[in-house]
């Protein structure tokens, strides 16, 4: 007898340090993350269709790239509109693959995913993507291989939801170390240029403060590392020198961070509007970490070339504070 495979594919739970995780191997997607069994981000159900980018992870490249359109290597590419209201290829090529499993541990599971030489992306790029709970967090590596004949372009990032505690967006206190903010067209969210937030003090969260009512759906840089351990008694991630760090801060003090390194420089911050469906609006606040900025194909701003054989990769953990 066939056994039904849920909607969002083959489902993987880890649990370690009083963390629980579970990953769909659509997208390979953070479906849920738990600390007490308090959510630390946006979930949804194993036998649903993902909600949007909910939890996935993106590449060969996050955010947009404007018109679909691109030149690499001197050739001109047209990759499909995966935003058709904006006319933009959003989010990459790799949120519908199914994972495969490489390792399954009770605290680590890696899977893989090969994106096939395509109409538009004609490179052939495996996705190796380690999720791994410790007693600081969830952390996920993505790492891309060109196990193509030619250099292929490539970033990466995620894509969670997160869930401080009680409430929603608006009742929130962000921290978030970025000097800098890149404007973008208010229809298309088609980027402009990076600005100062000392500009645009709606976006500037250097200094814990609450969200309120402010629409973010831009990308920040001019990162400010973290000094050398960590606030609060939590465990930092390797201690390195660059760590970046953002935290999230409910009314009644519970919370949640995401840290990550240099390996990613552009940092893509949206707080979840859809005035039209209530249970969804601002649930969640997306902190997307991310190895280069929108339209990075056509900027080549920080985009990442593979040349043949070679391989790289960026990690970020999600932790509770």
């Amino acid at each position: 007898m066939t056994v039904a495979v849920p909607r969002s594919g083959r489902q993987f739970s880890i649990a370690a340090h009083g963390y629980t995780a579970e990953i769909a191997s659509v997208g390979a997607s953070l479906r849920t993350l738990r600390f007490d069994g308090r959510d630390l981000v946006v979930p949804f159900d194993a036998d649903e269709v993902r909600p949007g980018y909910r939890g996935v992870t993106l590449a060969p490249w996050p955010n947009r790239i404007v018109d679909g359109r691109y030149t690499f290597g001197g050739e001109e590419y047209q990759v499909p509109l995966t935003e058709p209201s904006r006319g933009q290829a959003l989010h990459g090529l790799a949120s519908w693959l199914d994972f495969a499993p490489r390792v399954v541990e009770a605290s680590r599971v890696v899977l893989a995913a090969v994106i096939e030489p395509q109409a538009g992306y004609p490179f052939r790029v495996e996705v190796e993507v380690e999720y791994a709970l410790g007693a600081d967090g969830l952390t996920q590596t993505v790492t891309g291989r060109n196990l193509g004949a030619d250099a292929a372009p490539w970033g990466t990032g995620p894509h969670p939801y997160l869930i401080a505690g009680a409430g929603r967006v608006d009742d929130w206190t962000f921290e978030l170390p970025a000097a800098e903010v890149l404007t973008v067209t208010p229809d298309r969210l088609s980027p402009v240029a990076v600005e100062p937030v000392e500009a645009h003090p709606e976006f500037d969260f250097r200094a814990p403060r609450a969200i309120e009512g402010t629409f973010i759906d831009h990308a920040f840089t001019g990162l400010v590392a973290s000094p050398a351990g960590d606030v609060d008694g939590a465990v930092d991630v390797g201690a390195e020198a660059s760590t970046y760090r953002v935290v999230l801060t409910a009314p009644d003090g519970t919370g949640v961070e995401m840290v990550w390194d240099a390996a990613c420089p552009w940092v893509q911050v949206h707080t979840a509007d859809t005035p039209a469906a209530d249970a969804t609006h601002r649930i969640g606040l997306a902190v997307e970490p991310m190895t280069c900025p929108p339209d990075a194909f056509n900027s080549g701003v920080d985009l990442v070339v593979l040349q043949p054989g070679a391989e790289s990769s960026a990690s970020w953990r999600i932790g509770a504070r």
